[in-house]
C-alpha cells in the first residue's frame, strides 16, 4: 500500500492523448502527383521492366506499393515566423516518394500546407537551412549577415534549395551522399563510401568524406578537421575516414557529433570555419606530392572532384569500386544530365559578386573545368591504375587551382574506451537538453545496450569554448527532449514513461487512457518512432509525439502534454526568485519536488496553485502545515492531492463545532464581513472563538532536517524584494495579499519585528498582533544560513521613492537580475529624473542598486547588464528625454506605465508631458509611441518600412467621370494625386487647364473654313495640311507631359504599365469628321512620328517612381508585340533608366535588346543604362558603351557599323558613368573626338554637329567643375585645346591610337586643315562651362565675352554668342544678379549703342555697321543671360529673378509682332523666346506660376507660320517644368543637376519631328537627373488626409532669416536651411534640425514628403476655420463664466477622437433626472475631464478619479490597505520636491495637475479625516503604538494611515531619543531631527510625546 502511494506521490499526469498522424501523409493523399503511381500500377510488363528495370511485374507491383508505404519521413520544428518573433505554431516536413510537404499549424488552427514541392526522382532528405548571403567569409561578420531561410531536398544526384523568398537553387552533386546536415554556416555533406572502398594500392589517396556548401551557388569543398593527437601537436588534414560517421549536429552551439565505427567511439567536435593558416597547411601538404601520410594531394583531388562532376553517369556514385568501372566499358553518358556543371556555379559566384575585379579568378576556373574534363579519356577516374597516372595528373597540377576549403571541425571531446564496447553501439539519436537551473546537457542513446548517455557541458569563462564534463548513464529504450519545462521525457525497459530534468528523475508520466501496465504487457519493444525528438511547441504546453506501442494501438501514434511549471505570475515570479538564489543543486531538488506536486494526477486547478505552492515550500523549510491555521485553512477544490496526507475519516456525519469555526476563520468569511453590505445591515461581526489550537501552539516547531531548512532567512529576503516588486504592479494585487501572508509568517517565526511593522503599515487588517508562532529551535538557528545581503530594515520601495523626492540620501536598493526589473525600473528613473544624475542609466552598475548575488556562482544575469548602452546620446538634451529614450530602450511601453502605481508613475508622466511638447523629430519610434505622438511614431515607422506604397499615395481616382471615357483613352495623367494638388491649388483650375495642354491622346480639332472657290478635294488637302500643323505640336507634347506626371505612378506588377497613344488624327467641326493624314493626299515626312512616339514611351516610363518594386521579369513583359510600337518601348527604357529601375534588369536581356540592332531601343537602352549608373565608372556599362564609339575601341578592331545617333548616345552615356571623376583616359579621348574630322569614305559627315556636341557635353561632365584642379592632364592642355576648338585654328593631328584612321581627307567635305568652327564651337564651349562650372575662374570667363568690335563680330555665328554667354555666367556663377541692368550689362558697348529698337519704323542706315548682325547678336547675347539667370535660380522661386525675366518674355512677345522683326528674323526671335520661357520655368519649377502658365497658353494656341516642332517642344517643356511632378519636384542647382540640365535645355530646338542634326532629342529628358522632390505635405495622423500647416524655415546664413510657409509647399534648397519647424498654436510643434545631418528630410521628401502632424485639442484644421475663430478654446475665453459649468460633455468630440474619453464623458459626466448628492461628483468629474482634455493629459484622468475616490474611503474610514495613501503622499512629494520646482521657474503654467487646485483640495481633505480621526480617540491609539502597548483593534486601519501619511518612524527608532522626557517642543523638534520626519507630522505628534493630551491641529 505504501508502496503505492508513494509511486503515485512522484507521478505526473500528463494532458490528454491525441492520435497524431504526420499531416502531410494524408495531403499526399489528394495530392495530383498520387495518380501518376495508379497508372504506373497499370503499365505492361514490357514497358515496367524498361522504365523500373525490375524482374519481373509482380514484383516490381510489390515493390511500388510497399514501397509507398513505409519510405515515409517527417520532422517538426518550433515556428519560426519571418521576423523571427517567438510563435506558437508547429511546422512540419513530411516527405513520402517524390514529394516534401511543408505544413504550418498551431493549437488554435488546424495544419495547413504552406508549401509542397514534387521532384523528378525520389526524395533521400528534406531540411530546413539557414544559409548566409552576404559576401565576407569572417567569423566576425556572421552576425550581421542576412539569412536567407530555405528547404533543402536532396535527391539522389542533384539537390535542390527553395528559399523562402521564392529563389530557388539546383545544385548538383559530384558524389553520392549519404546525409545531408544543416549547419550555422550552410550544408554539410557526408559522401556514403561503398563498403569495398579499399585503397587498391599505396600511390592512390584517400578521398575526403565530409563536404560542405555555404551557400547554394558556391562550390561543394571539402572539409578539414583538426584533432589534437596524443603528443599535443594538433594534425590539420582532410576529413579522409570512411569510418567516421556523423550522428549529430547542432547549430546553437555549432557542434557536430561523429562515431568511429572501428572504435566504437563518440566524438564530439566544434564546427567553425577554417583560419587561414589551417587553409594554408591544408594546401601545402598538397605540392610536396606524395606525403608519407597519403593525405590527398589536393590538385588530383581537385580534378577528381571536376571531371566527376562533369561527366559521369548518374547512376550510383562516381567514386565507385573499380572492378565495376572494368567490367562495364562506359561511355561517357549525355552532356545533357550534366548541363549543370560546376562552370554554373563558378558564373553564378560571379554574378554574386557583382563587380568585375571579384569575377576575375572565376573565369579563370571556368577554363580549369574544361581542361580537366575534356583532356582526358572517358574513364578519367580509374587514372590511379592507368599507367599513365602520375604524368597525367602532374599535368593537370598547373591549370587546377586547388579547392579551398571553408568548414573546420575542431575536437573537443571523446568519451572514455571501456573495455566491453560492442560493435555497433552507434547512437541512435542525440540531443541537448538543460535542466531547470539552464545546466546543458548532450545525450545520446545507445539503443544497442538500452542506455541513454548524458554529458554536462558549459561554456568557459571567456565565452571562446566548450567544456565537457562527466558521463551519466541512464538506463533507457528511447528519449526526447521537451524544451518548454527543460526536461526530457525517458521511455525505460520496463515500458514505462519517466520525465527526467537533466540527469535528476522527476516522476513516472501518468497518461489518462493508458493504463501504465499496458506498455509492459507487450513483448514488442514500444519504440516512439522518430518524431518522438522533434518537440513540436503549440500555445503554451509542450506537446510530445510518440508511438507507444504497435500491439496496444496497432501503429498509431499519440501525443501528449506535459504540464508546466507553473501557471500563475505570482508562482512564477517566486520560483524564478528563489532559483537566483539557492545553490544549483538545492534548486533542482526544490523544483522538481514542486513539479512533482504540482503535476500530480488530480492535481490543483488555476486558482489554487499558490497555496499548493506555499504548502510545498513551507513543508520544504521544516513547517508542519496541517498544524498551521491560516494553511489548514486553504480551500482545495475537489478533491485533496494526494500529496496532503489525508485525514482521518470522521466518525460522525453529523458535523460538529470544528466545521462551525473553520469557516468562522476562513478568509471567505473576513471578507464577507468588512463588505458594506454588512454595514448597512447593521449584522454584529461573529467573533469566531479563539482558537482551541493555542495549547498545541507550543509544540509547533520547525523541522530542521529539511531541504530548505537553512536557507530560509535568504529565502525570506528575496521573497519580500518580489512583495516590493508586485506592489509596482497594479494588477498583481490579488497576489500581494497572499504573498503578505507568507511573508508575515515567515517575519513572525524569525521574529523580525521591523519587518511586520512594515507589513503592518501597508495591509493592516491583514497582519493581526497576535498569530501563531513556530518556535524555532535555538540550537538549530546556527544552520541557518544567514545571507550577506540580509538587512535588518525592510527594504521598502515606496520610501526609497519618497526620501529621493524629499530630498534624502538612501541607501543603495537591493535588487534581484531578471526578478525585480520594475523595482530596478523605477530606482534609475527617480535617480535619473529627479536626483538629476545623468550617469545613473548609462554605468552597468548604478549606485542606486545593489545588487544581490547568490554567493556560490556567478550569475547569469551579470553578463546581460550591458543591453543599457544608450545610443542617443547626441540628440538628447535634457533630463526628460533621457528618461523616455532610456526607457524605450530597455523596453518599457505604454502598456506597463499604465500598471505602474499613479504616484510610482507620476515623474515618468512629467518627464512623457515635456518631451511630448518638444520632440526631437529623429527619435525611433517605440520613443514616439511612449510620449503619446502619433504622428512621430507613424513617421518613424513609415521611414522603416520597406520602400513601398506610402498611405498618401493611395491616389484618388481623378474627376473624370469614369463612364464615358474608355480605357484606350487614357491621357497618361490619371495617376496624379488629385488631393494633394488641390491643396496646393486650390482657388482654381489650372490643373486641369495643364491636363488639357498636355493631353496627346485625343484628335486635335481641325478648323478650317471652306472657301467658296475650294473644290472639295482641295479642301480636304487643306484640312489635312491644317493637321500636318498641329501635329507637330501634338508630337511634342510628351516631353512636357513626362514632366509632368513624373514620378507619380506605382505599378502594378501584373499588369503592363498603361501608355497612352499618340494620336495624330483629327475631327473636323461641324460634322466632326475624322481628318487622318494617311490617305496619301499630301505628303507626309517618313518616320516623322519615331521620335515622338520614343517621347511618348519616355513620359509613360517617367510615371513610375523610383520607390515601386519592379524586377527584370516587369520590364521583358511590358514588351510590346507590335513592331510599331518598339520606339515607344525604348522610351520606356531609357525612363526605367532616369528613375534607377533599369539596374534591376538582367545583363542578359540588355544584351538581347542590343543585338537586335534597333538604332532606338540601342538610344533609350544606352542613356538609360548610363543614367541608372550616374557617376559609378562601372565597368560592365563602359564595356557596352565602348562598343558602340569607335574611337575607345582598340584601333586594329573590326569596324562596326554602328548608326550615328546610337554613337551620339554612347558618348554622352560615358560621360554619364563618369561624371565628376575627372578620368584621365575618357578625357583625352573625348577631348579629340570633339574635332574628330570627317573620315575618307562618307563615315562621320551627316549630322556631325550632335556628336561633337555630345562629346563636349561628355568632356564637360567628366571634368564636371574641376575647374584648374584636374590632377594629371595638364600635359592635355584641355582648356587651350577647347579654346581652339571654339575660336577656330589650325588642326593639331592626334597622336595615339587612332592617327592612322584621320590620315586621308574626306572625298566629300573640304576642310583642310582648319578647324571646323561651326561643328566644334559648340561643344568646346559647353565643356568649358562646365569645367569651370561656379569657379569664378575670370581669365577662362574673359576668353568666353561677347566680341566687341564688328569685325569679330562677323567671325561668330549669332547663336554661339547665346552659349558663349551662357557659358560665361555659369562660370562666374557669383556674379549672377537677378535684374535687367545686370542682363543688359552681358551686351558688348557696341551693340548697345547701335542696336535698332524694334519698335521703331525706319532702319539707320550706316555703311561700315551690318544691322542684322547686330541685331541678332543682341538677342542671343540677352537669351543667354537670361538662362544663366535660370540656372542660377533654378527651382528657387525668386522673385526678382522670376519679375526680371517675365519681363524680358513680354518683350520678346512684342517684339515678335513688332514690324522690323524681320531684320532680327523671327526663327531667332521665337528661339530667344524660347530660351527665355524655358528659363521662367526653371526659377519657378514645380511651383505652377500662373502668369508663365499664361505665357505657355498662349504660346500653346500658335500653331503656323515659323511654330515648328523644335519650338512648341521648348513651350511645353516649360510647362511641364513649372509643374514638375504634379508639384511635387523642383530643380537642383548641384553641379550634376546644371550638367543634366544643359543636355535637357539646349537652346537649339529641332525643326522637325525627326531633325537630330545638332542635339539629340533624346537628351531632351535628362532633365530627371537635377529633378528633386522638395514639397512637404502634412498629413493629419488621425483622418489621414493632408491638411495646412504653418511652418517656419530657418535659413543658415543672415542671422538666422526666418520665413513662415503654409504647407504643403515646395522647400527651398536643403543645403540653404538650418531647421524646419511646424508652428502651433494648432497642431503639436516638431522641429526637423537640418544641422545634425539632412539624412531624415530627405528620406521623408522622398517618400511623398509626407510629413505626420496632429491636432491640438479643441482645434480646427486650417480648411474648416481658416481665421481660428471656432474652435473650442477659443469659445471658452469668450464667455469666462464659470469654466466647468460651461463644459458641455457632448462637446468634448471636438476636442479628442478617444473613445475611452468620449465614454467617459457619456456616463459619468451627463446629468439624470434624480441627481441628489451625485450633482456635485458630477461637477468634479466634468471639470477634470475638461481639464484633462484642454492639457492635453488624457492619461491623467485615471489619476484623478483614483485620487478622489481614495480621499473619499479615507474620510469613510474603510482603507483597508495604504497603497493609495502612499501614491497620494508620493504625487504630493513629487510636486514638492525640488527638481520639480526648478522646472517650473523655467516653463511656468506647464505639466501636469497645473492649472487645477485639485491637489490642495486633496491634501486638505486627507488632513482634515485624519486630524478628525485623532480627536476622536485616535491619539490614544497612536500613544499605545509608539510605547508597544497593545493596541484597540477596531482602529488598525486609520493607525497605519496615519503613519504611513505622517513618515512616523516604527517605535524602535523612538526610545534611544528619549521622547518621552522632553519638556518643550523646540527640544522635541531638536531630537528628531535626526528621524528625517516632516514637521507637520511632528506637531500632531507631540501632544502625546509632551504629555499634554490635546493634539495642537493647526
Amino acid at each position: 500500500m505504501s508502496n503505492l502511494y508513494e509511486d503515485r506521490a512522484t507521478m505526473i499526469a500528463a494532458g490528454d492523448l491525441q492520435e497524431f498522424a504526420p499531416f502531410g501523409r494524408d495531403h499526399c493523399r489528394h495530392h495530383p502527383n498520387a495518380l501518376n503511381l495508379q497508372l504506373r500500377q497499370l503499365q505492361p510488363a514490357s514497358e515496367f521492366r524498361s522504365s523500373d528495370g525490375a524482374a519481373g511485374l509482380v514484383g516490381s507491383l510489390q515493390e511500388v506499393t510497399i514501397h509507398e508505404k513505409h519510405k515515409e519521413s517527417w520532422q517538426l520544428r518550433k515556428g519560426i515566423s519571418e521576423i523571427g518573433e517567438e510563435v506558437d505554431y508547429d511546422e512540419e516536413l513530411y516527405v513520402a516518394g517524390n514529394m516534401v510537404i511543408w505544413s504550418k499549424g498551431s493549437k488554435s488552427q488546424a495544419l495547413a500546407v504552406y508549401k509542397a514541392f514534387t521532384v523528378d526522382s525520389p526524395v533521400q532528405q528534406a531540411l530546413w537551412c539557414d544559409f548566409i548571403v552576404s559576401q565576407d567569409k569572417s567569423e566576425k561578420a556572421y552576425s550581421s549577415d542576412e539569412v536567407e531561410k530555405c528547404i533543402c531536398i536532396l535527391q539522389s544526384s542533384c539537390i535542390n534549395i527553395h528559399s523562402i523568398e521564392g529563389k530557388d537553387y539546383i545544385a548538383s552533386l559530384p558524389f553520392q551522399v549519404a546525409n545531408v546536415w544543416p549547419t550555422k554556416y550552410g550544408l554539410l555533406f557526408e559522401r556514403s563510401s561503398s563498403s569495398h572502398e579499399v585503397p587498391p594500392g599505396p600511390p592512390r589517396e584517400p578521398l575526403p568524406t565530409m563536404f560542405s556548401m555555404l551557400h547554394p551557388l558556391d562550390e561543394i569543398t571539402p572539409l578539414v578537421c583538426k584533432s589534437g593527437s596524443l603528443f599535443g601537436s594538433s594534425r590539420v588534414q582532410y576529413v579522409v575516414d570512411h569510418t567516421m560517421k556523423i550522428v549529430f549536429l547542432s547549430t546553437e552551439p555549432s557542434i557536430v557529433m561523429t562515431y568511429d565505427s572501428v572504435q566504437s567511439l563518440h566524438s564530439v567536435w566544434v564546427l567553425r570555419r577554417v583560419r587561414a593558416e589551417e587553409e594554408n597547411v591544408v594546401l601545402k601538404f598538397s605540392e610536396q606530392g606524395g606525403t608519407p601520410q597519403n593525405v590527398p594531394t589536393s590538385s588530383s583531388l581537385t580534378a577528381h572532384l571536376r571531371s566527376l562532376s562533369k561527366g559521369d553517369s548518374p547512376v550510383g556514385s562516381p567514386f565507385q569500386n573499380y572492378s565495376s568501372v572494368h567490367s562495364q566499358s562506359r561511355s561517357t553518358s549525355s552532356p545533357s544530365l550534366h548541363s549543370r556543371s560546376p562552370s554554373i556555379s563558378n558564373m553564378a559566384a560571379l554574378s554574386r559578386a557583382h563587380s568585375p575585379a571579384l569575377g576575375a579568378h572565376s573565369f579563370s576556373g571556368v577554363q580549369r573545368f574544361n581542361l580537366s574534363s575534356h583532356s582526358q579519356s572517358p574513364r578519367r577516374h580509374s587514372v590511379s591504375q592507368s599507367p599513365s597516372s602520375n604524368s597525367n595528373s602532374s599535368f593537370l597540377v598547373p591549370e587546377t587551382e586547388p579547392i579551398v576549403p571553408e568548414l573546420c571541425i575542431d575536437h573537443l571531446w571523446t568519451e572514455a574506451i571501456t573495455s566491453m564496447r560492442e560493435k555497433n553501439s552507434q547512437a541512435s539519436k542525440v540531443f541537448i537538453t538543460s535542466d531547470l537551473c539552464g545546466q546543458k546537457f548532450l545525450c545520446f542513446l545507445v539503443e544497442s545496450q538500452l542506455q541513454l548517455r548524458c554529458v554536462k557541458f558549459q561554456e568557459s569563462n571567456d565565452k571562446t569554448q566548450l567544456i565537457f564534463g562527466s558521463i551519466t548513464n541512464i538506463q533507457a529504450k528511447d528519449a526526447a527532449p521537451v524544451e518548454k519545462i527543460d526536461a526530457m521525457l525517458v521511455l525505460e525497459s520496463s515500458g514505462s514513461l519517466v520525465l527526467y530534468t537533466g540527469v535528476v528523475r522527476v516522476g513516472k508520466v501518468f497518461i489518462p487512457g493508458l493504463l501504465p501496465p499496458s506498455l509492459t504487457m507487450s513483448n514488442a519493444m514500444p519504440r516512439p518512432s522518430t518524431p518522438l525528438d522533434s518537440v513540436s511547441t503549440p500555445k503554451p504546453l509542450r506537446k510530445l509525439l510518440g508511438s507507444l506501442d504497435e500491439e496496444l494501438s496497432n501503429g498509431s501514434m499519440v501525443r501528449i502534454t506535459l504540464p508546466e511549471i507553473a501557471t500563475s505570475e505570482l508562482v512564477q515570479t517566486c520560483l524564478r526568485a528563489i532559483k537566483f538564489i539557492l545553490p544549483k543543486e538545492v534548486a533542482v531538488q526544490m523544483l522538481v519536488k514542486w513539479y512533482s506536486v504540482r503535476s500530480a494526477p488530480g492535481g490543483p486547478s488555476y486558482h489554487s496553485e499558490w497555496n499548493l505552492f506555499v504548502i510545498c515550500l513551507m513543508n520544504l523549510m521544516g513547517y508542519n502545515t496541517d498544524r498551521l491555521a491560516w494553511t489548514r485553512n486553504f480551500d482545495f477544490e475537489g478533491s485533496l492531492s494526494p500529496v496532503i496526507a489525508p485525514k482521518k475519516a470522521r466518525p460522525s456525519e453529523t458535523g460538529s463545532d470544528e466545521d462551525w469555526e473553520y469557516l468562522l476563520n476562513s478568509d471567505y468569511h473576513q471578507d464577507v464581513e468588512s463588505h458594506l453590505l454588512n454595514r448597512s445591515l447593521c449584522l454584529n461581526p461573529l467573533e469566531a472563538p479563539q482558537m482551541k489550537d493555542e495549547d498545541l501552539s507550543q509544540s509547533l516547531s520547525l523541522d530542521s532536517s529539511t531541504l530548505l531548512f537553512c536557507h530560509i532567512p535568504a529565502m525570506f529576503f528575496v521573497l519580500h524584494l518580489v512583495y516590493e516588486e508586485l506592489k509596482l504592479n497594479t494588477l498583481m494585487a490579488g497576489g500581494i495579499r497572499s504573498l503578505a501572508d507568507l511573508l508575515v509568517q515567515l517575519a513572525r517565526d524569525l521574529r523580525l519585528e521591523p519587518y511586520l511593522d512594515h507589513y503592518y503599515r501597508d495591509y493592516p487588517t491583514l497582519v493581526r498582533a497576535s498569530g501563531q508562532v513556530c518556535t524555532i529551535d535555538p540550537g538549530h538557528t546556527g544552520f541557518m544560513h544567514q545571507p550577506s545581503f540580509f538587512t535588518s530594515e525592510p527594504p521598502s520601495i515606496y520610501q526609497w521613492v519618497s526620501a529621493c523626492l524629499r530630498g534624502e540620501g538612501m541607501p543603495p536598493y537591493p535588487y534581484l537580475p531578471g526578478v525585480c526589473e520594475r523595482s530596478r525600473l523605477a530606482v534609475l528613473s527617480i535617480a535619473l529624473y529627479i536626483l538629476g544624475d545623468e550617469s545613473s542609466v548609462s554605468d552597468e552598475c548604478s549606485q542606486y542598486l545593489s545588487r544581490i548575488t547568490p554567493a556560490p556562482q556567478k550569475s547569469q544575469a551579470e553578463q546581460e547588464e550591458n543591453r543599457f548602452s544608450f545610443r542617443h546620446s547626441a540628440s538628447v538634451s535634457n533630463l526628460a528625454e533621457r528618461l523616455v529614450v532610456w526607457m524605450t530602450n530597455v523596453g518599457f511601453t505604454l502598456r506597463d506605465l499604465e500598471t505602474l502605481p499613479f504616484g510610482i508613475a507620476l515623474p515618468i508622466r512629467d518627464a512623457i508631458y515635456h518631451c511630448r511638447e518638444q520632440p526631437a523629430s529623429d527619435w525611433p519610434e517605440a520613443v514616439c509611441l511612449l510620449i503619446g505622438r502619433q504622428d512621430l511614431s507613424k513617421q518613424a515607422c513609415e521611414g522603416n518600412l520597406p520602400k513601398g506604397k506610402s498611405s498618401v499615395t493611395q491616389v484618388l481616382s481623378s474627376d473624370v467621370p469614369s463612364g464615358t471615357e474608355t480605357e484606350e483613352e487614357d491621357d497618361g495623367m490619371n495617376d496624379m494625386n488629385q488631393e494633394v494638388m488641390s491643396l496646393i491649388w486650390s482657388e482654381d483650375l489650372r490643373v486641369q487647364d495643364v491636363r488639357r495642354l498636355l493631353q496627346s491622346a485625343h484628335p486635335v480639332r481641325v478648323n478650317v473654313a471652306q472657301y467658296p472657290e475650294l473644290s472639295d478635294h482641295e479642301f480636304i488637302e487643306e484640312k489635312e495640311n491644317r493637321l500636318l500643323q498641329l501635329c507637330q505640336r501634338t508630337m511634342a507634347l510628351p516631353v512636357g507631359r513626362g514632366m509632368f506626371t513624373l514620378f507619380s505612378y506605382h505599378p502594378v506588377p501584373t499588369e503592363p504599365l498603361p501608355v497612352p497613344k499618340l494620336n495624330l488624327t483629327g475631327r473636323a467641326p461641324p460634322r466632326n469628321t475624322t481628318v487622318d493624314l494617311n490617305t496619301g493626299n499630301i505628303d507626309v515626312p517618313p518616320n516623322m512620328t519615331s521620335w515622338a512616339s520614343f517621347h511618348n514611351g519616355v513620359a509613360a516610363g517617367l510615371k513610375i517612381a523610383p520607390a515601386s518594386q519592379i524586377d527584370s521579369a516587369w520590364i521583358a513583359y511590358n514588351k510590346p508585340k507590335h513592331a510599331e510600337l518598339a520606339n515607344e518601348y525604348a522610351g520606356f527604357l531609357m525612363a526605367l533608366g532616369l528613375n534607377g529601375h533599369l539596374t534591376k534588369l538582367a545583363t542578359l536581356n540588355i544584351h538581347d535588346y542590343l543585338t537586335k540592332g534597333h538604332e532606338m531601343t540601342s538610344i533609350g537602352l544606352l542613356l538609360g543604362v548610363s543614367a541608372a549608373k550616374l557617376g559609378t565608372m562601372d565597368m560592365s556599362v563602359t564595356r557596352l558603351l565602348s562598343i558602340h564609339v569607335p574611337a575607345l575601341l582598340p584601333p586594329t578592331s573590326t569596324e562596326l557599323d554602328v548608326p550615328h545617333n546610337v554613337q551620339v548616345a554612347a558618348v554622352v552615356g560615358i560621360g554619364l558613368v563618369y561624371q565628376g571623376t575627372a578620368h584621365r583616359h575618357t578625357a583625352e579621348v573625348l577631348l579629340a573626338e570633339i574635332g574628330r574630322p570627317p573620315g575618307p569614305e562618307m563615315e562621320y559627315c551627316t549630322d556631325r554637329e550632335s556628336y561633337s556636341l555630345a562629346a563636349g557635353l561628355a568632356l564637360g561632365m567628366v571634368c564636371l567643375g574641376h575647374g584648374s584642379n584636374l590632377i594629371g592632364m595638364c600635359d592635355l592642355n584641355v582648356p587651350e585645346q577647347l579654346y581652339q576648338y571654339m575660336v577656330g585654328g589650325h588642326r593639331r593631328f592626334p597622336a595615339g591610337t587612332h592617327r592612322e584612321k584621320h590620315k586621308s581627307p574626306s572625298y566629300q567635305i573640304k576642310e583642310g586643315d582648319t578647324i571646323n568652327v561651326d561643328v566644334t564651337c559648340p561643344g568646346a564651349t559647353l565643356a568649358l562651362a562646365m569645367i569651370y562650372l561656379k569657379t569664378n575662374n575670370r581669365s577662362i570667363a574673359d576668353w568666353l565675352r561677347a566680341p566687341d568690335t564688328m569685325y569679330l563680330l562677323d567671325f561668330v555665328k549669332p547663336e554661339f554668342l547665346l552659349l558663349r554667354t551662357l557659358a560665361r555666367c555659369l562660370i562666374l556663377w557669383d556674379d549672377i544678379l537677378p535684374n535687367s541692368k545686370w542682363v543688359d550689362s552681358n551686351v558688348p558697348q557696341i551693340i548697345r549703342e547701335n542696336s535698332i529698337s524694334l519698335s521703331e519704323i525706319e532702319l539707320p542706315c550706316s555703311e561700315d555697321l551690318n544691322l542684322e548682325t547686330l541685331s541678332q547678336a543682341h538677342v542671343y547675347i540677352i537669351a543667354g543671360a537670361c538662362l544663366s539667370l535660370g540656372f542660377r535660380f533654378a527651382g528657387s522661386e525668386n522673385l526678382s529673378a522670376f519679375n526680371c525675366l517675365h519681363k524680358f518674355a513680354k518683350d520678346f512677345m512684342t517684339y515678335l509682332s513688332a514690324p522690323n522683326a524681320s531684320v532680327t528674323g523671327p526663327h531667332n526671335l521665337e528661339t530667344c523666346l524660347s530660351v527665355v520661357l524655358l528659363s521662367l520655368a526653371m526659377v519657378m519649377a514645380g511651383s505652377g506660376n500662373l502668369k508663365v502658365l499664361q505665357l505657355c497658353r498662349f504660346l500653346h494656341m500658335k500653331t503656323g507660320g515659323e511654330m515648328n516642332y523644335g519650338f512648341h517642344l521648348a513651350h511645353h517643356m516649360a510647362l511641364g517644368l513649372l509643374f514638375l511632378g504634379g508639384g511635387r519636384y523642383s530643380l537642383s542647382t548641384s553641379n550634376p543637376s546644371i550638367a543634366a540640365l544643359l543636355c535637357a535645355l539646349y537652346p537649339h530646338f529641332p525643326s522637325h519631328s525627326t531633325d537630330n542634326r545638332y542635339h539629340l532629342q533624346a537628351l531632351r529628358h535628362l532633365y530627371v537627373l537635377a529633378a528633386e522632390p522638395r514639397l512637404l505635405v502634412p498629413v493629419d495622423v488621425d483622418t489621414n488626409t493632408p491638411c495646412y500647416t504653418l511652418l517656419e524655415v530657418t535659413y543658415k546664413w543672415y542671422e538666422q532669416t526666418r520665413e513662415e510657409l503654409m504647407a504643403p509647399t515646395l522647400l527651398p534648397e536643403l543645403h540653404l536651411l538650418k531647421q524646419i519647424k511646424v508652428k502651433g498654436p494648432r497642431y503639436w510643434e516638431l522641429l526637423i534640425d537640418l544641422s545634425k545631418g539632412t539624412q531624415h528630410l530627405k528620406s521623408i521628401l522622398s517618400k511623398d514628403g509626407v510629413l505626420y502632424v496632429k491636432l491640438r485639442a479643441g482645434q480646427l484644421s486650417y480648411k474648416e476655420d481658416p481665421m481660428g475663430w471656432q474652435s473650442l478654446l477659443a469659445q471658452t475665453v469668450a464667455n469666462r463664466n464659470s469654466e466647468a459649468r460651461a463644459f458641455k460633455p457632448e462637446t468634448i468630440s471636438a476636442f479628442t477622437s478617444d473613445l475611452a474619453l468620449l465614454s467617459f464623458a457619456e456616463y459619468f459626466c451627463k446629468p439624470t433626472v434624480s441627481m441628489g448628492q451625485k450633482q456635485e461628483i458630477l461637477d468634479l468629474f466634468s471639470s477634470v475631464l475638461y481639464e484633462c482634455v484642454t492639457q492635453e493629459t488624457p492619461e491623467m484622468l485615471p489619476v484623478y478619479v483614483a485620487m478622489d475616490q481614495a480621499v473619499r474611503r479615507l474620510g469613510r474610514a474603510e482603507m483597508s490597505e495604504t497603497s493609495e495613501l502612499w501614491q497620494i503622499k508620493l504625487v504630493l512629494e513629487f510636486f514638492s520636491s525640488r527638481s520639480h520646482q526648478e522646472r517650473l521657474q523655467k516653463h511656468p503654467r506647464r505639466g501636469l495637475f497645473m492649472s487645477s487646485e485639485f491637489l490642495p483640495v486633496v491634501k486638505c481633505a486627507i488632513d482634515n479625516a485624519l486630524d478628525r480621526w485623532l480627536q476622536a480617540g485616535g491619539d490614544a491609539c497612536v500613544h499605545a503604538y509608539l510605547s508597544g502597548q497593545p493596541w484597540d483593534e477596531s482602529q488598525l486601519s486609520m493607525l497605519a494611515c496615519f503613519l504611513v501619511y505622517h513618515s512616523v518612524p516604527a517605535p524602535r527608532h523612538l526610545p534611544p531619543l528619549g521622547l518621552e522626557g522632553s519638556t518643550s517642543f523646540a527640544e522635541l523638534l531638536f531630537r528628531v531631527k535626526q528621524l528625517k520626519m516632516p514637521v507637520r507630522a511632528l506637531l500632531r505628534l507631540a501632544p502625546l510625546l509632551l504629555g499634554n493630551p490635546q493634539p495642537m491641529v493647526m
